[in-house]
């Protein structure tokens, strides 16, 4: 189960500088100009997770797999880019294809550094992508809602379900509203994926502050933290050339150079840990000699379908779960001493799957 994140904002706020940290590559070319992405970049990283490495050390797995996400690096947008200006209609396409949305705002001064607007005002920065991409929805809601006019006149259920959200989508848009501020019901929830509303899509504001500032911010982030809580979004501080620094060194290095900077962990694993929250995921994790696994699933997943993401006959043919909490796990020891504690719990397929469960699926091929 992939999940992608798209790391957006103005040019040169240091997109691309991050994607290079966070893939521990220099796949992406970081320069001082606009549009130096053109092509957008992917790449795939670990999610920061101790659990699965303790859980492979008690069971002597021989080999860790981590769970993953993916980061789209996608080139810089500028005012009017809903309206094609730079490069914008090419890279919006490019956001409604991930799940959530980084958006890189400028929180240092440097003046060898050119912002496109002559100043740093990274919550104008932000309000500015945002109008754009709110912008790019209304055109697509218009067009789409003209698309459906004759089924919805026929009375199809589907075209007239896909009508309604676009209408309270159309309405928050024009009131100033992102899509993501509507509250959508369950029955609803799946078809309002499937309409890959830009502004429907949850945010993460990265402030990237220079090398001085990371380990406390200053008044540009905290501008941006203050946005971010009154729009029920998240937002994190990190300086993109120290977590590009320290990509490159070894763990013990690494370790070294952070407490040297006054900072407890590093700035990429708090964006990868809060990408991972604001999708709404958890892990669970599989057990034995061969491996330890680390499996992403969506919060209020049902066994059958977190079984699915191992693979699909798992899900069709599920019969049960065999299943031990990561605390019970660790205090017998190992899946025996769970057992004899009488910590291994065997549920059905109505059984929510927990944050840290490891789990055992018994399925009929």
């Amino acid at each position: 189960m992939g999940f992608k994140t798209g790391i957006v904002g103005l040019p040169n706020v240091g997109k691309s500088t991050l994607f290079n940290a966070l893939t521990r590559t220099a796949a992406a070319q970081a320069a001082n100009f606009p549009f130096c992405t053109i092509e957008p970049n992917v790449g795939e990283v670990a999610v920061p997770d101790e659990r699965v490495e303790i859980l492979a050390k008690i069971a002597g797995s021989k080999q860790i797999i981590p769970t993953r996400m993916t980061f789209v690096d996608i080139a810089g947008l500028v005012k009017g880019a809903s309206r094609g200006e730079g490069l914008g209609n090419q890279f919006l396409a490019n956001i409604r294809e991930c799940d959530a949305i980084a958006h890189v705002v400028r929180c240092f001064e440097d003046g060898d550094v050119t912002h496109v607007e002559g100043r740093v005002d990274p919550v104008e920065d932000a309000r500015t992508i945002e109008t754009e991409l709110m912008l790019a929805d209304m055109e697509s809601i218009e067009k789409r809602l003209q698309g459906l006019s004759r089924k919805v006149r026929g009375g199809d259920k589907e075209a007239l379900q896909q009508e309604r959200l676009l209408q309270a989508a159309l309405a928050a848009l024009e009131d100033g509203r992102p899509a993501r501020t509507l509250e959508v019901a369950d029955e609803d929830s799946k078809a309002w994926r499937m309409l890959q509303l830009l502004t429907a899509k949850p945010i993460l504001y990265v402030c990237n502050v220079d090398e001085a500032q990371a380990a406390t911010g200053n008044a540009h982030s905290r501008a941006i933290e203050k946005m971010a809580a009154e729009e029920g979004a998240a937002a994190v501080v990190i300086s993109a050339r120290i977590e590009e620094e320290i990509s490159q060194l070894d763990p013990e290095e690494a370790g070294m150079f952070l407490e040297e900077m006054g900072l407890k962990e590093a700035g990429l694993d708090r964006l990868i840990k809060a990408g991972h929250k604001l999708l709404g995921l958890q892990t669970y994790f599989t057990v034995g000699p061969k491996e330890a696994r680390a499996w992403t699933i969506r919060k209020g997943m049902l066994a059958p379908q977190a079984a699915g993401v191992i693979h699909g006959d798992f899900e069709r043919g599920f019969i049960r779960a065999e299943t031990i909490s990561y605390e019970d796990f660790v205090a017998g020891k190992g899946e025996a001493g769970a057992k004899e504690a009488g910590k291994m719990r065997v549920e059905g397929k109505n059984y929510e799957v927990k944050d840290g469960d490891v789990l055992h699926f018994l399925f009929s091929a």
